[in-house]
């Protein structure tokens, strides 16, 4: 149970038949187990995605692995040891040109993020439930009190949206002229090794950098600790940047929330380049990108917003990371702020700036974004990059944000993705724990302990059984905890008509 007394409420859906692979484009070989999720605390969707599911919507979901024609594997990047790769410095090169000089590549190149299909629930064949199951009222379901050290932790509204601006980098510091020296030429200043010349404008650069972040309420940037280090990912975006660049890029974060009247101004915007982006990469019809599509995907969440003493400013729940060029929107993030994690949900950006490689520039500021959020809650340390499917060669680009792990379809932990990558080149399905006497620690192990929602009354699975008419339905509510695990299965409410 959450902050508030607020419980998760899901309804299970099975997982028996196969449906259109948006990856290999197979018509029956995607297989996957669903739930409606119709609340949903951050700290169960936590647990949850730890657990190998992800949510398109309010509609989460969990690939069958052993059985699903492209397996799909949890991927997550250690955000604080982060080091861009030379592509990823390219990327912000190039972004950095267009913004100063207005250079735009002419050639598209982007490792990814487009290649990402968005898994509709009419795909999957399950219809959205037609309203709440018997029309819940939350403030019956949090008066009823299963456990004496109920959590009592207020939860409140999201907090206003910050304003991360691109800034200006420091001025380049001006040639230091050598004092007179004692040499061949006393008239002459001494000569100097260019190397100490270098080291010393590093020194000169860093102390005005410390002496600027003091100065400036937010600082996008750590210092360097010694000379000696490479850039960091701060650095790096907003390196090249003049004072007054040719183009004005400003990222905003906005809560995903019909009564935030910044999430409101920028809505019609925002769909529009959703449906520009859908029809132009995906060749989606106008039909499959319109208002209400755009609104059931990317703007209805399960997760209830919250804050916590040691969470971020900006709270938790399901933000719109939204770029703004020149005063329009030209790339959407959806994010979820978890209590461990960034999640990435899902990203679309005009196609008239693809050839900026929108897709890599803003992973990076996501990630560079998870970093600045560690600094307010230590635990929120990993950036989640959805699935990775080795079995589909364009999706193996989340692999290069390194260093990353994977997450094993068996035991649920995690295995650095280098040491997964030889196993999935033999079989695209692969336990990836090396330890071979190593469980799933979280296993079902008693299923009465299960949590029901019937009747408006939360009840144990075996309290429910006793009471239950019909067809006997353990069989589903026991693949349904073993999916979930039974941690989460004692938090959350399965609706049971």
């Amino acid at each position: 149970m959450a902050a508030g007394g607020s419980y998760s409420i899901v309804e299970y859906f099975g997982g028996d038949g196969g449906y259109r692979c948006g990856y290999c484009k197979q018509e029956t070989g995607n297989f996957s187990h669903g739930m409606w999720s119709h609340t949903m605390t951050v700290q169960d969707y936590q647990d949850l995605i730890d657990r190998g599911w992800r949510r398109s919507g309010k509609y989460v979901y969990k690939p069958v692995m052993d059985k699903t024609c492209c397996p799909q594997y949890t991927i997550r990047c250690h955000a604080l040891n982060f080091h861009p790769s030379k592509t990823h410095k390219k990327t912000l090169k190039k972004v950095n040109r267009f913004l100063s000089k207005g250079e735009m590549p002419v050639e598209r190149h982007d490792e990814g993020r487009e290649g990402e299909p968005m898994v509709s629930v009419h795909e999957e064949g399950v219809q959205p439930p037609p309203q709440d199951p018997l029309e819940i009222d939350h403030s019956d379901v949090q008066d009823i009190s299963t456990s004496p050290d109920t959590d009592t932790t207020n939860s409140a509204a999201p907090t206003p949206p910050r304003e991360d601006a691109v800034p200006a980098p420091e001025e380049k510091t001006p040639n230091v002229t050598p004092k007179p020296g004692k040499g061949a030429d006393p008239s002459r200043p001494l000569g100097r090794k260019a190397k100490d010349i270098r080291k010393e404008r590093r020194l000169q650069k860093e102390q005005q950098k410390q002496q600027e972040a003091k100065s400036s309420s937010v600082d996008p940037s750590p210092s360097k600790s010694s000379s000696n280090q490479p850039k960091s990912l701060e650095e790096f975006i907003t390196e090249s940047l003049p004072n007054d660049p040719l183009h004005r890029l400003e990222v905003r974060l906005v809560p995903v929330s019909f009564e935030d009247p910044d999430f409101l101004a920028s809505y019609k915007q925002s769909a529009a380049v959703y449906a520009r982006y859908q029809m132009t990469v995906h060749g989606d019809a106008p039909y499959e990108c319109g208002e209400s599509e755009f609104k059931r995907f990317l703007c209805d969440s399960p997760l209830e917003a919250e804050t916590a003493p040691d969470g971020p400013d900006v709270g938790y729940g399901s933000f719109h990371q939204q770029y703004w060029l020149d005063g329009r929107i030209v790339a959407v993030g959806v994010l979820d702020i978890l209590p461990s994690c960034v999640s990435s949900v899902y990203l679309y950006y005009h196609p008239d700036f693809s050839s900026l490689s929108l897709g890599t520039y803003s992973a990076l500021r996501e990630i560079a974004f998870t970093r600045q959020l560690q600094k307010q809650s230590p635990k929120l340390a990993y950036y989640y990059l959805g699935f990775y499917v080795h079995s589909c060669p364009k999706m193996r680009y989340k692999g290069q944000y390194q260093p990353s792990d994977l997450l094993c379809p068996e035991t649920y932990t995690w295995v650095s993705i280098e040491r997964c990558i030889p196993r999935l080149e033999i079989s695209a399905y692969s336990r990836l724990s090396e330890n071979a006497h190593e469980g799933d620690a979280c296993a079902l192990k008693e299923l009465g302990r299960v949590l029901v929602l019937h009747r408006r009354t939360v009840m144990p699975y075996v309290a429910y059984a006793r009471k239950r008419k019909g067809s006997n339905d353990e069989k589903e509510v026991e693949q349904y905890a073993s999916l979930v695990g039974q941690t989460c299965a004692e938090r959350i409410l399965l609706y049971r008509a």
